[in-house]
């Protein structure tokens, strides 16, 4: 495992002697009643987990679940009542106030639901802000700016002013930022929560594309299940400031932990999340086994059994499926799983 991020029995607790009360607290209480009792909030409970590089970990949960204290934490933008934060292996919650400073200018980028931009300061201008303040020279500023804003895909607009953008390009300007100075770690608070739905699936589809490129290790909050699933590669759900449920999209929506996490899943169409390997029926028959040892028809276990569809749905035969790592025959599939698949809750 090439963790990233650690975080390790985080608490937070907001009032005025928050490590006394957490000190006396009892684990076993609810948020109300700890707040009646104490007149303290616990806004994240006892949460541990762990990112790893390179990876997109989303924090999902609905309004007042504690996600966005709890990304806040990993940066100390809100101190950690309890626990640790560790950072290739650097622990971040006894950082000293130099250290941390190099590394939220350095090594971290946030993105923001309503852009932050500069509306005295042209396009170019907000996306090279970052790398003012690390003392770039302003020839390289410019130079690293008109690359970012290339991949973002907003050529030709380095003149103009935030208020000649719309919302969507605002927010890739916004994206160009916290890129342009080559982050390790990009956060991201429900960044495109406030555009239209039909910027908002551009801009997701965008960030999809940029992050096959520039391979980040992304930390995403939203609110959206199914903004959730297309964007993660693990997901965390949150509840009354604790994780539910931690695992990627295809494993949430096959196994829900609780009737809370269940309740999100509803709604997602379940072929377009499940794989072949995760609905391939173990046992195989001879037919199955003939056509993996002649190496013909066989399926990719990570294939989505979505764009299984069309070669599948129609037919009678019976696949192979293969781990897509080694290369095993793990089990097959037919027509009959793909359409159940499509038709399950």
């Amino acid at each position: 495992m090439n963790d990233k991020i650690v975080c390790k029995d985080i608490w937070k607790v907001f009032g005025p002697n928050e490590k006394n009360v957490l000190t006396n607290l009892d684990k076993n209480l609810s948020r109300s009643e700890v707040q009646e009792k104490t007149g303290h909030v616990v806004a994240v409970k006892d949460v541990t987990f762990s990112v790893q590089k390179g990876e997109t970990f989303v924090v999902m949960g609905l309004s007042g679940s504690g996600k966005s204290t709890l990304v806040r934490c990993l940066s100390r933008l809100i101190e950690p009542t309890h626990g640790q934060v560790s950072i290739d292996g650097h622990d971040v919650t006894s950082m000293s106030n130099k250290d941390l400073t190099e590394l939220r200018r350095n090594r971290m980028s946030m993105v923001f639901q309503h852009f932050g931009l500069f509306p005295h300061r042209r396009v170019i201008e907000n996306i090279g802000y970052g790398l003012e303040i690390r003392g770039v020279k302003k020839k390289d500023r410019i130079e690293k700016s008109m690359e970012t804003l290339s991949l973002v895909g907003l050529d030709g607009w380095d003149q103009h002013y935030p208020r000649e953008l719309s919302g969507g390009m605002q927010q890739r300007v916004g994206l160009a930022r916290a890129l342009a100075v080559d982050p390790e770690i990009l956060i991201f608070d429900e960044p495109f929560s406030a555009l239209d739905p039909l910027i908002r699936r551009e801009m997701q589809d965008e960030l999809l594309s940029i992050q096959k490129m520039v391979q980040k290790t992304m930390v995403f909050i939203t609110h959206d299940f199914s903004e959730a699933i297309k964007m993660g590669d693990h997901i965390a759900i949150m509840k009354d400031g604790e994780i539910s449920q931690v695992g990627t999209p295809e494993e949430i929506v096959a196994n829900p932990i609780d009737q809370y996490v269940k309740d999100f899943t509803e709604d997602v169409p379940k072929y377009k999340v499940l794989s072949a390997g995760k609905c391939a029926r173990t046992e195989c028959c001879e037919e199955t086994k003939k056509l993996f040892d002649q190496g013909k028809d066989c399926i990719d276990s990570d294939t989505k059994i979505d764009n299984l569809i069309n070669q599948i749905a129609d037919s009678d035969k019976t696949y192979p499926v293969i781990n897509s790592a080694t290369r095993e025959l793990i089990g097959e599939i037919d027509r009959s799983i793909v359409l159940k698949s499509m038709t399950s809750n």
